[in-house]
């Protein structure tokens, strides 16, 4: 074998072709895309799990405004009223800030609060979900 032929030969099996970097490449991008399809509706049920325990927090410090104050915030008072003082009537007699801020919903909206709730007794604290609007998917609301 004269080395001229040697050296070309060891050249030409050393690296992938551009084909195989493209191939392995396209594998990769199809296992991605699966991954992020399946974990999509994960998304959703993790933001209805924030929302239930964001009601439980926010329904906890409800009940103890009302310990101190003898009366749960009004409608218009709203979840407000953990954070700052009330200057609506009734206002409270000990009022006591019980939480820095209320949080938002995973979506960037208020939480709904409603005193007394639809069926006249009790409060409501829900999320008004993706679109923002009163419907009957609304999270966190007992249908």
């Amino acid at each position: 074998m004269r080395p001229h032929t040697l050296r070309k030969t060891r050249f030409s099996q050393s690296g992938y072709t551009l084909f195989e970097i493209m191939l392995v490449l396209g594998i990769i991008a199809v296992l991605v895309g699966s991954a992020i399809y399946m974990l999509v509706g994960n998304i959703d049920v993790a933001k209805e799990q924030r929302v239930d325990s964001d009601v439980e927090a926010i329904s906890m410090q409800l009940r103890t405004y009302e310990m101190l104050n003898y009366r749960m915030p009004t409608t218009e008072q709203g979840l407000k009223a953990l954070v700052s003082q009330p200057s609506t009537e009734p206002r409270p007699r000990r009022w006591k800030q019980l939480m820095k801020t209320v949080p938002m919903d995973p979506w960037g909206n208020e939480y709904a609060y409603r005193n007394p709730g639809k069926g006249g007794t009790g409060f409501e604290i829900y999320s008004l979900g993706p679109d923002g609007k009163e419907s009957d998917d609304d999270a966190g609301k007992d249908k």
